[in-house]
């Protein structure tokens, strides 16, 4: 029995010490031939590729409780430089003076039309009204707390046009608040972790999920599935899986820029990736059956490192627990772990982490000035967030586990940051 766990230990230890590692490398190599091949000499962000006709757009802001960012919202959503477009706010049961504010701001904006619903539906719920509600085929899609680049439903709508199969385009959300240690670090997380691995699997053929902060989409192909699901806590990962499930593509538009804001504290970050982290399991679970045909099998590399993410943190879970239980009883020797703290296992870690995070900013200094301030603090990001990532995982799964099937996912205000 002694041997097999020790055993299992020693697979634990490589797994944990590995698995890091080879995803890094992974995500560098696609993320720099994506940049070679189609960033390094493409347009810059003010100069999108011109439109044969510039369609007409909707762009949807759904909104629970926005009260203090909304006036931003819509007028950086009005300051598009784009031909053609409408704006339809939902005000999805806010209790604060979102809805009044709308309809000053209705009246402020002809291109502006208000959807109020009497109560807490869920952003999916809010999205598929917006959807309903719109002019248009094509829909850019925000939160009720970002700041849109003038020139992103541009570049958007460009990749929506380009081709009859592409069902959606993901863009590029950029943190505002940045005034503490975990503004800092999620500055540093959206350039070389997330923008970074978007662009690799946009290399090796399906993206995970488009980032619901800012995306756009071809409504034919979101009326083929069904729309958002209102049972998801996240939305907008269901959503990139079954469009891309019925063969949909999606692209990646690091030109699309947004600035959002993110929890600044430690109780906030949790709550957030907890949420995350339970959509990604929920997706797992409605979905995994389904992706067992040859027809669909694009969709086995995003399926199977995300497996592989959830055998990494019930790993490291398996690490620590032992490490704490022989704090407390005489283990045998071939079960003990000595010590959590970093040894030259951590060093190696640590490097090539801020590698990863130094090709980030070669790619990603063409659109966010400054954004190489960052790389100092960058190496607290896997003690802080990689401790974060795996507790979360952990506890997502017993959670999504326990969901009654078919509960409708409702809005909850999250932590906007520091005031």
């Amino acid at each position: 029995m002694y041997d097999v766990l020790s055993a299992l230990l020693a697979v634990s230890f490589k797994f944990a010490f590995y698995y890091p590692i080879v995803m890094s490398f992974f995500w560098i190599a696609g993320g720099l031939y994506y940049y070679l091949r189609r960033e390094r000499h493409a347009r810059g962000r003010t100069d999108p590729p011109a439109l044969d006709a510039a369609p007409f757009v909707s762009i949807l802001i759904p909104c629970h409780n926005e009260g203090d960012n909304v006036r931003e919202t819509i007028a950086s959503a009005m300051a598009q430089r784009y031909p053609s477009f409408e704006v339809i706010a939902i005000n999805d049961g806010s209790g604060d003076d979102t809805g009044e504010k709308l309809n000053l701001l209705a009246a402020q904006y002809p291109q502006l039309r208000v959807v109020h619903l009497d109560r807490n539906l869920g952003k999916a719920n809010a999205m598929r009204m917006g959807a309903l509600a719109a002019r248009s085929e094509y829909l850019v899609c925000i939160d009720g707390d970002a700041l849109l680049d003038e020139y992103a439903t541009h570049w958007m709508v460009w990749h929506l046009c380009s081709g009859a199969r592409v069902g959606a385009v993901t863009g590029n959300p950029r943190i505002r608040n940045r005034s503490t240690l975990l503004g800092r670090l999620q500055v540093g997380e959206f350039a070389s972790i997330i923008g970074m691995i978007k662009r690799a699997q946009r290399v090796y053929g399906r993206i995970f999920t488009v980032s619901g902060v800012i995306c756009a989409f071809r409504r034919t192909a979101l009326h083929q599935i069904g729309y958002w699901s209102d049972s998801m806590v996240t939305e907008d990962i269901d959503i990139s899986w079954r469009l891309q499930m019925n063969h949909w593509d999606i692209r990646y538009e690091p030109n699309a820029m947004c600035f959002i804001l993110m929890p600044e504290t430690v109780r906030g970050l949790w709550k957030q990736r907890l949420r995350w982290a339970q959509g990604g399991v929920e997706v797992l679970m409605r979905h995994t059956r389904d992706l067992f045909s040859w027809r669909r099998r694009r969709m086995w590399p995003v399926l199977g490192e995300y497996l592989l993410s959830l055998a990494w943190a019930y790993m490291m879970a398996f690490i620590i627990l032992l490490w704490a239980l022989g704090k407390v009883f005489e283990l045998p020797e071939q079960l003990r772990v000595p010590t959590l703290l970093p040894s030259w296992h951590g060093v190696i870690l640590a490097m090539i982490c801020l590698l990863q995070f130094a090709a980030s900013i070669v790619i990603d200094r063409r659109y966010e000035t400054g954004v190489g301030r960052n790389y100092y603090w960058m190496i607290w990001y896997p003690m802080v967030f990689w401790l974060l990532s795996f507790t979360t995982t952990v506890a997502a799964v017993p959670k999504a586990l326990a969901k009654r099937r078919g509960t409708r996912a409702v809005w909850v205000s999250p932590d906007r940051g520091l005031r």
